[in-house]
């Protein structure tokens, strides 16, 4: 039995299971991707809202990075929430000369606007993981924080257009246009724009996706085409769980 393509997530945890860890562990599976995982931090959480934050030390995100490359043969890693400066620096220094496919979501902003790192975090972002990085997926809003510190035009990006429109990223009311912006690569996908308040981890699964597909050896325009219609597919049949920002459906197919 030849086994899978195995991808590495290194992220927070969700206790509602929508977003994080949780959610990027379900789509690599829905891919056919053997997920593993590095916890930078762990929330309290339900789709409601954010309750409670705690952050690993850096020495035990190291350790789970090294743990999971010195014995499984990784072909993908992707980042989200880092959440402090000294543990962006891990990231780095473990990834920095692994050769491996990166996709970072830069999990700057929540939904409502409140900043998730701090401007030292954010700095260490641009100097020491961005540099890394095969694609970076930023919002709309931390596309603007971006713009703001100078590196929008040297960053192989794929600009999300789920938010509201700000700057010079593509919208219109009735669809969503993402971008991807490469020295090599330039592509624009669109969807009809639904209208659902389960939208609970749309950025962890589309980057997870995306990821999954780089895993499995696809080029880069295919695995952002393909990951694009996969987040359109689990925005359709999210199962309608919780109050509030409810979470996706995770399966796979169509």
């Amino acid at each position: 039995m030849t086994p899978p393509p195995v991808a590495l997530t290194i992220a927070g945890s969700d206790s509602g299971g929508g977003a994080g860890i949780q959610a990027d562990l379900k789509t690599f599976e829905a891919h056919g991707v053997f997920g593993t995982s590095a916890i930078t931090l762990i929330t309290a959480q339900n789709t409601l809202g954010v309750r409670g934050v705690e952050y690993v030390s850096p020495g035990m995100l190291r350790a789970q990075i090294r743990a999971v490359l010195d014995d499984f043969p990784v072909a993908a890693v992707k980042t989200g929430a880092l959440g402090r400066p000294e543990l962006v620096q891990v990231v780095a220094e473990e990834l920095r000369g692994a050769g491996l496919p990166l996709v970072v979501d830069p999990v700057m902003l929540a939904k409502s606007g409140d900043a998730l790192l701090d401007a030292a975090a954010v700095r260490t972002l641009l100097d020491e993981l961005f540099p890394l990085a095969t694609l970076i997926t930023p919002n709309r809003p931390e596309w603007d924080v971006l713009r703001e510190a100078g590196a929008a035009h040297s960053l192989p990006l794929l600009l999300k257009g789920g938010h509201a429109p700000t700057g010079d990223l593509p919208t219109g009311d009735a669809t969503v246009t993402d971008e991807l912006r490469t020295p090599a690569h330039s592509l624009r996908l669109s969807a009809p724009r639904l209208h659902t308040r389960h939208t609970h981890g749309t950025g962890c699964t589309l980057s997870a996706a995306i990821t999954a597909n780089l895993a499995r050896g696809l080029a880069l325009p295919q695995a952002v085409a393909q990951a694009h219609a996969y987040l359109q597919a689990a925005l359709r049949r999210a199962p309608g769980l919780g109050a509030g920002q409810g979470p996706l459906g995770f399966r796979s197919g169509p």
